[in-house]
């Protein structure tokens, strides 16, 4: 911690723990799991039990967040790399390869407990028919794979014409959005979710390459204001859900994604750059910045293991006699800490075991990219 680079952007490095925190305890305490007729399990959020709720989800849907971070770090690894001389195939190998071992470890031992499973005497469902949500937050990683094998050239378009790449996402996604709302294009849904995720990453090479967060703050604030205005005309104009998590009875933005988390990532971006002046100098405090350095250690095991220690919790406390709420009662609300801290004990034990798969990845091989 006391060998961090000056050079390096804590307020980056606090965004991206900041988004493993906010997934892992929305997933814990936030979820009404419980289980459904056929002994399933489902978790959907209580987003729509609480007034106003859905206004909490243009701060807490943090995925755009993710590839914001991500646009801007791999823009600053590719940025290094070539000036090491590293090819494009080495450095998007190199950051595929931190991105994968661990993935490949966690469903090796996954696939090792269900093969178990179907040896023992009695009926095997597999996890993705009795528990599908333990597998949805996984999509993350399989867009992400495919954002890092093109960032040699969304770095190289950024680089060239800047602001013109973001404007032609803007309209290719507005185009999408035309097809699937009003020609009722369904194909057209997921190629615009596709260029959502790409507009959000593309937006991370502009955080970084326009140093947004050192503008001055009118631009910073006009960047909110574009993102802000953007989500109030798409929720209440064109009729896109107030809501940016998928709630009980509602269409979703984020299943396929749509525009409205474009304008969400602007508004999040605006965000960021806006307070960058203020939590630059929080984060120069060893107490707030210690714990973002031990997040970020690990958090690719966070990310992979923290809904199984949520699993094991879950056994545990319909072995002892529970019972999963299916709506968000009194009892529920009074449950959170529990499911808060159960949790984090087990997800303690898995980081410990699974931490140096994640560590070893990051080990740059000869001409990797670091």
């Amino acid at each position: 911690m006391a060998a961090t680079p000056a050079s390096r952007d804590r307020v980056v490095d606090a965004a991206r723990a900041l988004c493993i925190v906010v997934v892992t305890v929305w997933h814990w305490t936030l979820s009404v799991t419980h289980r459904t007729a056929d002994g399933s399990l489902t978790m959907p959020n209580p987003i729509h039990a609480v007034p106003g709720g859905w206004l909490a989800t243009w701060v807490l849907q943090i995925m755009p967040v993710f590839f914001l971070v991500g646009g801007f770090a791999n823009l600053a690894g590719w940025q290094r790399a070539q000036g090491r001389g590293t090819t494009a195939g080495q450095f998007v190998r190199g950051r595929l390869r931190r991105l994968l071992w661990p993935t490949v470890v966690w469903a090796l031992v996954w696939l090792a407990g269900e093969l178990i499973a179907v040896a023992l005497p009695g009926p095997h469902r597999w996890m993705w028919q009795w528990f599908p949500g333990y597998l949805t937050p996984l999509w993350f990683l399989g867009v992400y794979g495919l954002l890092i094998a093109v960032v040699p050239i969304t770095a190289t378009l950024n680089a060239r014409y800047g602001a013109w790449v973001l404007g032609a996402l803007v309209l290719l996604i507005a185009v999408g959005s035309v097809a699937h709302r009003g020609a009722g294009l369904v194909w057209a849904a997921w190629v615009t979710a596709a260029l959502v995720w790409l507009f959000c990453h593309q937006l991370g090479h502009a955080w970084r390459s326009w140093d947004l967060g050192r503008r001055p703050p009118a631009q910073r604030l006009a960047v909110v204001g574009v993102g802000l205005a953007g989500l109030v005309g798409l929720t209440v104009g064109a009729g896109y859900p107030l809501s940016m998590v998928s709630t009980t009875g509602t269409d979703s933005n984020i299943f396929p994604t749509n525009a409205a988390i474009a304008a969400l990532a602007v508004f999040q971006l605006g965000l960021l750059v806006l307070l960058t002046p203020v939590a630059e100098r929080l984060l120069r405090r060893p107490a707030a910045w210690k714990p973002v350095v031990v997040v970020n250690v690990g958090a690719l095991t966070v990310f992979l293991w923290h809904m199984t220690a949520y699993l094991v919790v879950l056994w545990a406390f319909e072995g002892l006699g529970g019972t999963l709420a299916a709506e968000p009662t009194a009892g529920w609300w009074a449950q959170r800490w529990l499911w808060l801290l159960a949790p984090s004990a087990v997800l303690a034990v898995l980081a410990v075991l699974f931490v140096r798969v994640e560590l070893a990845a990051r080990r740059p091989r000869k001409g990797a990219a670091r």
